[in-house]
């Protein structure tokens, strides 16, 4: 991949190996999208679904080979969107700008907005990566 430095080539060998369960050369398609994040790229699931993805586990198999060029052009891609993205997102809830936004209208925007979480995975979010909402409804977005 002329694209990709050997840094990167070095990297993306590494991840592809610990997604070989079998040891076989090959990941499932359905790890692809996990395997790009743990690169550091943010896909949308709509993107992994264009690029080879699969939606169920031993649909498709994906070699080294056919990985490298998917992680390039996810690599090059502008329109992934950052963790400071997200928070510039958030500020806009966040009417006295010191930080705080209501929990419920986070827990909202989670499930209403873009790629939609589901009810579960929104409460497992909020929980595993927020502090407690105060007496108040508001919980920190923003770590100071």
């Amino acid at each position: 991949m002329a694209d990709l430095s050997a840094k990167d080539v070095e990297r993306a060998q590494f991840v592809f190996s610990i997604y070989d369960f079998e040891g076989n050369g090959q990941i499932d398609a359905v790890n692809l999208g996990d395997c790009l994040r743990a690169l550091n790229q943010n896909p949308t699931l709509a993107t992994i679904e264009k690029l080879g993805g699969t939606k169920k586990k031993n649909e498709k198999k994906m070699k080294l080979d056919e990985f490298l060029p998917i992680y390039s052009q996810v690599k090059k891609d502008k329109d992934q969107g950052s963790f400071e993205d997200f928070l510039e997102a958030l500020k806009l809830y966040d009417k006295e700008e010191n930080g705080k936004m209501m929990a419920a209208e986070l827990s909202h925007t989670l499930l209403a907005l873009g790629e939609r979480l589901a009810d579960a995975e929104c409460e497992e979010c909020l929980k595993d990566c927020m502090l407690p909402e105060d007496e108040d409804g508001f919980t920190d977005y923003e770590l100071t």
